[in-house]
């Protein structure tokens, strides 16, 4: 049984030219890293194909697409009144964004660590939520709530939107709010 060498560059083993160990290793290595970046695809929000579990509820009117400012928060309540979310206009691209910009979003008010009340926790600026006052948790509402800092271990629940003409409707949670049960009764 003789070993045949692999062919390639930068080995002179067996008298052939064949791959190196370590370039064997590094090429084999560059191409796992890179298959889950070939999953994340070119879009801003969540990947091709991915699915989304959500709880549906009764689609509720919020507000009319020419009220909205951009920068400045309305607060409204889904899908129960007791429920407090924030339905905003980003300026800049939002996953799971409504509209032409794709910028309009909305996020239940309470935070997942502990239901810290983020009401008064809006940053434009930087176009998050947070910091909550009981632990410091801040929510980034351009990447669907996604926590940047704190104790929270999940991301806000993003109220699912849907655009009929100048009206924006509310239509379902992705994820529960602190407390919920998730049953999707209203």
């Amino acid at each position: 049984m003789s070993a045949e060498p692999i062919q390639g560059r930068g080995c002179s083993c067996s008298g052939g030219a064949g791959i190196s160990r370590r370039d064997f290793l590094f090429a084999g290595a560059l191409a796992l890293s890179s298959i889950p970046l070939a999953a994340l695809g070119a879009a801003a929000g969540f990947a091709p194909g991915t699915v989304l579990l959500k709880a549906a509820y009764a689609r509720q009117r919020i507000a009319s697409l020419s009220q909205l400012v951009t920068g400045m928060p309305l607060y409204f309540d889904y899908p129960r009144p007791d429920l407090p979310n924030l339905l905003v206009k980003l300026g800049t691209a939002a996953g799971g964004g409504l509209g032409a910009q794709r910028d309009i979003v909305a996020f239940n008010l309470r935070c997942t660590h502990m239901g810290g009340d983020l009401s008064r926790a809006f940053q434009p600026a930087q176009q998050v939520l947070g910091p909550c006052p009981r632990h410091l948790t801040s929510f980034d509402l351009t990447r669907h709530g996604l926590v940047i800092t704190g104790s929270a271990t999940e991301s806000l629940p993003q109220i699912e939107l849907e655009l009929d003409g100048d009206t924006i409707y509310a239509v379902g949670v992705m994820g529960l709010a602190y407390g919920e049960t998730g049953t999707g009764s209203a």
